[in-house]
């Protein structure tokens, strides 16, 4: 059995010294093999590396014999250093110093919200100075992914005021969806993540993308994913549009909608971008597939 308890990197980069604990599991199961690729999991904003789906996912792997590594950027989980001082370029420099360091031979990037934005900033950034690197990456899945989050999901979307609060106090505090503390949104997290935006840009990962989105989502409209599809130089993308709401039926006939099927159209022209709608019922918190 993998131990809780984490390594941790000695980072001494560009955003200054820090320690960031890492979980690595390396099974031993006959299903895997040194060509079977190890899994790296990239959690959204102000989660964790022991998060639900993270130890889900950590629980699939198990009995396949996967590798699977996890950590937490700094300010996060039991990593150093305070989530107000975090950006995109800090937690993208953790984690290229993770892939580069702990992880060897071929990988699959699981990227969930913000983590899916970092899964993308870390393929363009290895492509562009570790071309080597970048090539163990053999695909993506993407979880409701946060692409260009401070600016088209977190900027845009803030009022005047808040803006002003923003410019004025350096900080915004957020109100969380999740029950907890508010989130502060500072002026550095918005103001670096003007240098890793995609939007305006034609990007070709190098490799499949797997990209799961529920329609339900409300952190990340589902159309944000629809939009990503239109920036890929890419054929080999899969669009899964997820319906459900926990605990209620969703009948399948409110998918046939015409604002879905015309986004499809209209973004899905190429032979190998396919878009599946899947309507999901969840009934007394067992899930079934239509």
């Amino acid at each position: 059995m993998p131990s809780d308890e984490p390594q941790f990197l000695e980072l001494a980069g560009p955003s200054g010294p820090r320690r960031i604990a890492v979980l690595i599991e390396r099974h031993s199961a006959a299903a895997g093999s040194p060509a079977t690729p190890g899994l790296v999991w990239l959690q959204g904003f102000k989660s964790d590396m022991v998060s639900t789906k993270a130890s889900a996912l950590s629980q699939w792997c198990r009995p396949r014999g996967l590798a699977l590594t996890r950590f937490d950027y700094s300010g996060h989980g039991r990593s150093e250093g305070r989530f107000v001082d975090g950006t995109l370029s800090r937690w993208l420099e953790e984690t290229a110093a993770v892939f580069r360091q702990l992880t060897e031979g071929p990988q699959l990037l699981i990227g969930s919200s913000m983590g899916g934005h970092i899964a993308l900033l870390l393929i363009r950034h290895l492509r562009q100075i570790a071309p080597a690197e970048a090539a163990r990456i053999k695909g993506a899945v993407l979880i409701a992914p946060a692409w260009d989050m401070t600016e088209a999901l977190m900027w845009a979307g803030f009022s005047s005021q808040i803006r002003a609060a923003i410019e004025r106090d350096g900080q915004y505090l957020r109100p969380s969806r999740y029950g907890d503390a508010p989130y502060p949104i500072t002026r550095a997290l918005i103001e670096d993540g003007r240098n890793h935006l995609f939007a305006g840009t034609s990007f070709d990962p190098g490799c499949p993308l797997r990209i799961l989105h529920g329609m339900q989502d409300g952190d990340v409209p589902w159309r944000h994913s629809l939009g990503l599809i239109d920036l890929l130089a890419t054929a080999d993308v899969l669009v899964m549009l997820v319906d459900h709401k926990q605990f209620y039926d969703v009948p399948a006939e409110r998918l046939d909608g015409r604002d879905v099927h015309d986004a499809a159209a209209a973004r899905c022209d190429h032979p190998r971008r396919e878009l599946l709608v899947v309507a999901a019922r969840w009934k007394k918190g067992k899930n079934e597939t239509q």
